[in-house]
């Protein structure tokens, strides 16, 4: 479903003058009631339909143009395995939670080998055994390089993934959960709950902490850094999207096939447009395709861009 939002059509000089938080809450208050009215829905719909058979998979899309209100849900209400997307919300909680003024970012946390083993993809935690990483250098890690080690440490320091899910509920997130550690997280079967989320409730999630006043601009300004500096989005949202768009994402993988991709894209005049698209599929060893989400967030540019 595409919707246009009716009466909140936003320039971008009123955007500037409202400041973006209030501009997204203008726009996506009234989203829910707009009539899918937009040109060409039916066909953006029959080839997110086509993507899915193409694909073998199971797709998810919430896709939301700040400036101009238009929006493409497609099965965007249903619960997708979240994998490492959640590893954005953990930096956030974190910065918001923890830290006041970079005191806690500067905390040198202390790990052993066997954290890093158990975590299975340790890129950057993996060289600083001896000498351990500040908190600022885990969420660094954690979201630009998606290492799980990082992600764990600051999940102890959070008191555990639960507080993720709290921290979501605190900003108006109903649906988003993380309920394990890294890597068991990621089975991603189909039948679970825990560690699920929606395309729209994670979409917007990622709105607040980037757009929205979830965060204080500081923190809101080095999250942005961080997933603008984002390393594993090359095949995926990153190929998709034009050239000549900003990037800021985060990537998640896991078992069935799963493979997602969550951010906040700016086009060449600097409308902020949402992106959230979650796959999954039957099997538990079948294999993840980025070019679905390349496909699917270049689809999403041409009608929304």
């Amino acid at each position: 479903m595409i919707q246009e939002t009716t009466g909140a059509r936003l320039s971008r000089r009123a955007i500037l003058a409202l400041g973006t938080g209030t501009a997204l809450a203008a726009v996506t208050a009234t989203a829910g009631t707009a009539h899918a009215s937009a040109p060409g829905e039916d066909a953006v719909c029959r080839r997110l339909a086509e993507l899915e058979r193409e694909y073998d998979a199971r797709l998810g899309v919430f896709a939301h143009n700040v400036r101009t209100g238009r929006t493409v849900r497609y099965q965007a209400d249903q619960t997708f395995p979240m994998c490492s997307v959640f590893k954005t919300l953990a930096a956030a909680a974190v910065l918001r939670d923890l830290d006041r003024d970079g005191e806690f970012l500067a905390k040198r946390v202390r790990y052993t080998q066997k954290d890093v083993d158990d975590a299975v993809w340790a890129p950057e935690t993996g060289k600083h055994v001896a000498d351990g990483m500040t908190v600022a250098e885990l969420c660094d890690a954690t979201i630009t390089q998606s290492d799980n080690a990082a992600a764990n440490l600051l999940l102890r320091e959070l008191g555990g993934p639960t507080a993720v899910t709290r921290f979501c509920r605190s900003i108006g997130d109903p649906r988003t959960r993380l309920d394990r550690w890294e890597p068991k997280l990621n089975s991603a079967e189909p039948w679970r709950v825990e560690d699920t989320t929606s395309p729209e409730a994670i979409g917007r999630t990622y709105a607040r902490l980037v757009l929205g006043n979830a965060l204080s601009p500081r923190d809101r300004e080095r999250l942005t850094g961080w997933l603008r500096a984002n390393t594993t989005s090359t095949n995926r949202f990153r190929k998709g999207l034009p050239a000549d768009w900003t990037l800021g994402d985060k990537t998640g993988a896991g078992d069935y096939g799963t493979n997602n991709d969550v951010g906040i894209a700016w086009t060449p005049d600097g409308s902020p447009v949402v992106l959230a698209v979650l796959t999954t599929k039957r099997t538990q060893k079948a294999k993840a395709n980025d070019a679905l989400i390349a496909d699917t967030a270049g689809l999403l540019a041409k009608t929304l861009g």
